[in-house]
């Protein structure tokens, strides 16, 4: 039985399957997407969702919403699709899905009377198409099957509305049709692996709603295009491959393409599976082949931070050191003055994060720790770590930089420069403007780190102009951070802000640390007491007045929870490297339970990956994106610990 399998009585509970959501990528910065049966419930959902970069954004747009299937068999008609209109699901086809198991892609059994059939869903890698392959297992006599397209052609981050500007026209091609609703889109052409007859009978289809959005606080109606129809003949035994992409292709070849690329894809037959495939998903190569790190699925982009802070999970916990050279490499000419992109590239870049660069170096670091290749690392990396530590050590954009003290300054009126960068009509919800704890924590890390390369390296020049920063950096870092019990999370002129955040951790489980083994305890028995869950750290503890339990509401209630309760996966990682840290091989069995606690996630909300973040509140219910870069690369990397603390325990090591 496959590892991630839903029955009909799943499936046709609509408060069930609604909540799951699927998405596959074709590593090219596109994807398709939907709930588990198949009916959308956001505006992010579609078969099709590709970029569109000669419209001038890097936004995604849903060129192909969904696909529905109509079965006529002995004078009765069958339709399979689903969508949610206001006060009804029409047509309700999720009642003829028997099954569903999601190994090696998505696959959807249905049956009606004495017909039984398969659907099955894949992106072609680096290709902007969706393949859909039909099998026929059981038919009894002939049947004919519809095909009814439905056509968005907007930003995903928009909704379409029915208007007299769309292009409502076609051209025939080989066993298909194409179609452009509007000037500067790819064309987009429809076609089936045989012989087929198309009807064109175009058509709005008014107030199709989309419920996530709706609770999300953003319009939730759309009328969509569906232009006609395709209509073959089936029998027992058939095979029929429905391809939608942006150029023509060779019908003939389609049945060949599918397999091959179904040979391809990764099982998802465990736990650890789901992960590696979630993992690989992140990884894109754009038009101009640049490889970089898609930071959360479906709305997030290409992040600085999200994407130093999760590529050793991705890559490197892989084995796959080349990938994790080429984001590197790609993103280093986005330097400016010391500053990697928070969000965006080139043009698009906005330079309004502290910690991106600094996470660089981090990155950079577990690449050494795994290739043990610090010489060969300080020829190549040089230059970039040492342009980020000296801009950071004598100042760049946004305050960033070093004060007298050693300790790192930040902070700019209108702006969240650290992750916690939630802002609410202007104003960060928490500011956190002064020295930060993970800030200067990652600062000193970096340091001694590079310390480390020129060290290896002879590099006296370096060695001779650095070599006091560390000591300096630590002594008032412990004199302005430590409580005696904990340490604070923001240091201003005039106050620490003792607040008991997830932060601080981070200070604990970085490779150089600054902290005492009394100290890391202290730290650690406050985390785990405070914040720790099954699913995560809560970013404020519950005993604070400002915890907010649940995320949930409109755009500016949810944004307000965000880093005030609810809670993270990905600074897990630290909390365990440290905890290992501390305790050793002894610490392993407590560590497992919190990896395999993770298990049942990939059942829920984004089905085989893990969410962006969870409630501070139990049941701690899965929020946000369905899939997130550096919740999938924490548990990787914490799956990693756990396998090399294992080994020192075996007989020999």
């Amino acid at each position: 039985m496959s590892f991630i399998r839903f029955d009909h009585g799943q499936l046709v509970n609509l408060n069930y399957s609604l909540d799951k959501e699927l998405i596959r990528t074709n590593n090219a910065g596109g994807y398709a997407s939907s709930t588990l049966i198949n009916c959308n419930t956001r505006k992010y959902h579609g078969l099709l969702v590709i970029p569109q970069p000669q419209l001038g954004t890097d936004h995604l747009h849903v060129m192909l919403s969904t696909v529905d299937e109509t079965i006529a068999y002995q004078g009765l008609e069958f339709n399979m699709g689903i969508h949610k209109y206001p006060g009804i699901y029409d047509p309700k086809g999720h009642k003829y899905i028997t099954d569903f198991e999601a190994d090696p892609m998505p696959v959807w059994h249905y049956g009606v009377g004495d017909i039984h059939y398969t659907k099955e869903i894949l992106l072609k890698t680096h290709e902007d198409r969706v393949m859909i392959r039909y099998r026929f297992l059981k038919c009894e006599g002939k049947a004919t099957m519809r095909l009814k397209p439905f056509l968005a052609f907007r930003d995903f981050h928009q909704l379409s509305k029915a208007n007299i500007f769309a292009n409502k026209k076609y051209e025939a091609c080989k066993n298909g049709a194409a179609f452009c609703l509007y000037q500067g889109y790819d064309t987009l052409y429809v076609q089936v692996s045989k012989k087929t007859n198309y009807v064109h009978a175009p058509d709005w289809y008014y107030k199709i709603q989309y419920l996530r959005e709706k609770e999300r606080g953003y319009d939730f109606e759309e009328d969509l295009m569906v232009p006609g129809y395709f209509e073959l003949d089936v029998k027992e035994g058939d095979e029929i491959i429905f391809t939608a992409g942006t150029t023509e292709a060779n019908p003939t070849t389609f049945k060949k393409t599918f397999a091959e690329q179904a040979a391809l894809r990764v099982e998802r037959s465990s736990f650890k599976n789901c992960l590696v495939h979630a993992a690989r998903q992140f990884i894109c190569v754009d038009h101009e082949g640049k490889t970089s790190i898609k930071a959360g699925l479906h709305w997030f982009g290409q992040w600085g931070r999200d994407t130093f802070i999760s590529l050793p999970g991705l890559t490197l916990a892989q084995g796959d050191e080349a990938t994790f050279v080429k984001v590197i490499d790609d993103y280093i000419p986005d330097m400016h003055r010391g500053l990697f992109p928070n969000i965006g590239r080139g043009e698009l870049a906005q330079y309004n994060t502290v910690d991106a660069s600094l996470w660089f170096v981090w990155a950079i670091q577990q690449y050494v720790i795994t290739k043990k290749n610090g010489k060969q690392a300080w020829v190549k990396y040089k230059a970039p770590i040492m342009e980020v530590l000296t801009n950071y050590r004598y100042g760049t954009l946004s305050n960033i930089g070093m004060h007298e003290n050693g300790l790192i300054w930040s902070g700019q009126e209108g702006k969240a420069l650290t992750w916690m960068d939630a802002v609410i009509d202007g104003v960060a919800v928490t500011p956190r403007r002064g020295y930060c704890v993970e800030i200067n924590a990652l600062w000193y890390n970096a340091v001694r780190f590079a310390l480390e390369l020129a060290e290896l390296s002879g590099d006296e020049e370096f060695l001779k102009e650095w070599r006091s920063i560390p000591e300096l950096t630590k002594e008032n870092f412990i004199n302005q951070f430590w409580s005696g019990t904990r340490l604070a999370d923001v240091v201003t002129d005039t106050a620490r802000d003792f607040s008991v955040r997830s932060n601080q951790v981070i200070a604990a489980g970085l490779p150089y640390v600054m902290l005492g083994e009394s100290e890391m305890y202290s730290v650690l028995d406050v985390v785990k007491s405070e914040l720790l869950t099954p699913r995560g750290l809560r970013s404020l503890s519950p005993k604070d007045p400002a915890y907010i339990g649940t995320y949930e509401g409109d755009q500016k209630k949810r944004d307000s929870s965000y880093h005030q309760g609810t809670v993270w996966v990905w600074q897990l990682e630290h909390f365990v490297a440290a905890y290992l840290r501390l305790q050793g091989e002894q610490g392993v069995e407590f560590v497992k339970g919190i990896y395999t606690g993770f298990e049942p996630c990939v059942l829920d909300h984004g089905v085989s990956t893990i969410s962006e973040i969870y409630d501070g509140n139990p049941p701690h219910t899965a929020r946000g994106a369905i899939s997130q870069a550096w919740s999938v690369s924490a548990l990787l990397r914490i799956d990693q610990m756990i396998q090399d603390y294992s080994k020192k325990q075996k007989p020999g090591k």
